[in-house]
């Protein structure tokens, strides 16, 4: 059996394994590679193996990508799949994002089991969610239903869903779509009313910073304008929190080589929220990311984050 040149490390979920199997094929397809030249490599992290909390009580993203990191550090694996939405922004010395795959749509999708849209569910309706960003959302949008956290896989989550523990719930669109479940959704949420997670719908590649055979492998498999797209998103993101622990939304558009960036921020209980919007050159996302997230918590003021700590 030939010895696999380039190993991916990825957790073990079925639409992390998806995601994997992805960047696999288009390697492959780069460089004329074989499937024995390159190894799916499952793990299992912290934040999968918790399920009874919520990720903001158990201490944030960086409890989906630790035990992939280490192995990616100690050279056990040569690369790691993730979903950009689950990236912590500050990331282990040694590494980096550094190619994102062609995003795919950003959009959440409501699944409705008593009702197809999130604004026609009955009074005091119970919707599921792990995702506080999704849950103020919510709130803003329907004060008086119940908004329970929901943890676990898509699978997982649509079970539960079918059971009857909740009348609905919300899952990326982006990775519906890369499962074959498309057919779930009841309600696609449009980003003028519903902003989706700043990086949903985009995988990316992390790797250990100056690795040439790495990069020159992961090279022809960078799309620029989601790489631009997240370089604004995730500026606005670190400059703000960039944890499990605030409802932050962002999303940025790339057009005719300019840039155009909606964020939100809101309390937990969606009764505050606050919007920004800004466009420039592509050239100079991550400033942009940086400029809309100083802009958004000057109106804020500076208790917006302490005020519900």
């Amino acid at each position: 059996m030939q010895t696999p040149r380039l190993k991916i490390g990825t957790r073990s979920s079925a639409l992390a394994l998806a995601q994997a199997e992805e960047t696999r094929t288009r390697l492959m397809a780069a460089h004329g590679l074989s499937e024995a030249d390159v190894e799916i490599v499952p793990m299992s992290t912290q934040g999968d193996r918790i399920q009874d909390r919520s990720l903001s009580e158990i201490g944030g993203k960086g409890l989906f990508t630790q035990e992939i990191e280490d192995a990616l550090l100690q050279g056990r694996i040569d690369i790691a799949v993730h979903s950009t939405k689950d990236m912590p922004t500050v990331l282990p010395e040694g590494l980096h994002l550094s190619t994102y795959l062609e995003r795919e749509d950003p959009r959440d999708a409501f699944v409705g089991k008593t009702s197809a849209k999130l604004t026609d569910l009955p009074q005091g309706a119970t919707v599921g969610s792990s995702s506080l960003r999704r849950q103020a959302q919510i709130r803003h949008i329907r004060p008086d239903l119940n908004v329970i956290t929901f943890r676990g896989n898509v699978n997982s989550r649509l079970r539960k869903l079918e059971e009857g523990q909740v009348d609905g719930t919300f899952l990326a669109f982006a990775g519906l779509k890369r499962l074959g479940l498309e057919h779930v959704v009841t309600e696609l949420m449009d980003t003028e009313r519903f902003l989706p997670a700043p990086g949903q719908g985009a995988i990316t590649i992390e790797s250990r910073v100056n690795d040439a055979l790495i990069d020159a492998l992961l090279k022809p498999l960078n799309h620029e304008e989601t790489f631009v797209r997240l370089a604004c998103e995730r500026a606005f993101l670190a400059r703000l929190d960039g944890s499990c622990r605030t409802p932050i939304a962002g999303l940025a558009e790339v057009k005719d080589g300019r840039v155009s960036f909606a964020g939100m921020i809101l309390t937990p209980d969606g009764s505050r929220l606050h919007r920004v919007a800004i466009e420039g050159a592509a050239a100079d996302a991550s400033a942009l990311g940086t400029e809309a997230a100083e802009r958004i918590r000057a109106e804020a003021g500076s208790d917006f984050f302490t005020s519900w700590a």
